[in-house]
């Protein structure tokens, strides 16, 4: 039993657990993953990290804004570079000097999700499966492992149409039309990562840390993401797919074969031929990679008897700023809906930080 149970350890579920905790309820985060913070992921390889989700952040909005200067005290975030690269339809690469600078984490991005999860009871490992009304005017969760919950209230904190498949059996019962219609209205794009990292030989000086492609049939983004760590040795480099070409052989049975062309077409681009014969190579498909057409509002609430709220960055649409924005919204929402505690707003993080 207890008093808010958050589906989902992204940003979204772990700021509202942070604003709804801080505020004295009972909260439990659970989620199908081992780790904490959705997309904004690291992944151990070999003798490095490579960061295969968010790969830089930059302050939008006044909470993200501060969240990254309590990073940077901390020492956990640094700039990256003032300069990002653009290349159009094959051409010539183009500098871009950054006004707002990126931010990344030399340990790994995923430092930022593990500082919000500071203080929190999460339950890992465990895919929620159903979410059922009791007698008692309470949700009862349960997960394809059998773990139960019972909870006054909750905040579902994942992608939307994880969410719509969770929640269609209260569809037309328990959950408004006009609620699941808007839920289900929530689309987004996918894109297919590789990683792969080369011998220290192969190593040669470049002119850029990023490139974002635009229309690029294969490429949507490159990283250098050795050149994030300290005393990195070997180059290593994640790629991000364009989205047509994942939804094209997102669920193609040798993904590293789909690795493979894009690399190959990442080496034919930049001339960079021995980009084709890496070390070592991972590839990852992230299905709800960047919501397509996100809602106008923070959150997304049921107006059930008992509270029920949807929240992520697909509310607002701008990854981390966003999804910082509708946490603490739907901490909002579920206070008013129990006992109208003060909450602590953009202060959570100094009480994080402590």
């Amino acid at each position: 039993m207890t008093d808010i149970a958050i589906i989902g350890a992204g940003i979204a579920g772990l700021v509202c657990a942070q604003q709804l905790t801080q505020s004295g309820y009972s909260v439990r985060v659970i989620d199908k993953s081992r780790g904490v913070g959705g997309r904004v992921a690291t992944r151990r390889l070999f003798d490095t990290k490579a960061d295969h989700g968010t790969c830089y952040i930059k302050p939008k909005g006044e909470v993200l804004q501060r969240l990254i200067t309590l990073l940077v005290q901390k020492g956990d975030l640094e700039v990256w570079t003032d300069t990002l690269h653009v290349q159009d339809n094959y051409s010539s690469l183009v500098a871009n000097p950054q006004l707002s600078l990126p931010y990344i984490a030399p340990g790994g991005m995923n430092v930022i999700a593990k500082f919000l999860a500071q203080g929190l009871e999460i339950d890992r490992s465990q895919r929620v499966n159903s979410i059922i009304p009791t007698s008692e005017n309470q949700w009862h969760l349960t997960s394809e492992t059998n773990f139960e919950c019972t909870a006054s209230s909750v905040v579902v904190a994942i992608p939307a149409p994880q969410a719509v498949m969770l929640l269609q059996p209260l569809a037309g019962n328990l959950l408004n039309n006009d609620f699941f219609e808007q839920l289900c209205s929530v689309e987004f794009y996918p894109t297919i990562t590789v990683m792969a990292g080369y011998l220290e030989q192969s190593r040669q000086p470049l002119e850029w840390k990023a490139i974002t492609f635009k229309e690029n049939e294969v490429l949507g983004w490159i990283g250098l993401d050795s050149s994030k760590g300290r005393n990195q040795q070997q180059p290593h480099f994640v790629i991000h797919s364009s989205a047509d070409f994942a939804e094209k052989f997102f669920e193609s049975e040798d993904l590293q074969s789909v690795g493979q062309k894009i690399l190959e077409t990442a080496a034919s681009t930049l001339n960079l031929q021995w980009l084709k014969n890496p070390q070592w190579i991972q590839v990852h498909r992230w299905r709800y990679a960047f919501p397509k057409n996100p809602l106008a509002q923070d959150c997304l609430a049921a107006e059930t008897s008992v509270p029920l709220v949807c929240c992520g960055d697909w509310c607002g649409g701008n990854l981390i700023s966003s999804a910082i924005v509708s946490g603490i919204a739907a901490a909002q929402y579920i206070n008013n809906q129990l006992q109208q505690r003060e909450l602590p707003g953009i202060n959570f993080l100094d009480a994080a930080l402590y």
